[in-house]
């Protein structure tokens, strides 16, 4: 699957937040002015979010009421149903999903 170059972007932010963090996902959101946010796995005892669920909150915490693209780098081939319905709250119904090396799966 080719990729435009913002979704390229999002992938490749994904990819850089999960790898600096250490985490088992990174995700990118981009909203409907442009603007992307970037977040990990939140694993804490009294907090747990994926990836795509703590990108989501950092784009609407930021002011965004739309969101256009998303990717989610991980080992896991589906998104959960929990980030799913947080995407398609703001429009998105079709995350981008990449393996570890960037590679899009189908």
């Amino acid at each position: 699957m080719e990729l435009g170059s913002e979704d390229t972007k999002l992938v490749t932010l994904a990819r850089s937040a999960r790898a600096r963090n250490g985490a088992a996902e990174g995700a990118a959101v981009r909203d409907d002015i442009g603007r992307t946010y970037a977040a990990t796995t939140v694993a804490l005892p009294s907090l747990s979010l994926t990836a795509l669920q703590a990108a989501v909150a950092a784009a609407v915490s930021s002011g965004a009421q739309r969101l256009e693209a998303a990717a989610v780098v991980s080992d896991s081939e589906a998104v959960d149903p929990d980030s799913a319905a947080a995407l398609s709250d703001l429009g998105v119904t079709s995350p981008i999903s990449a393996d570890a090396s960037g590679a899009v799966r189908s």
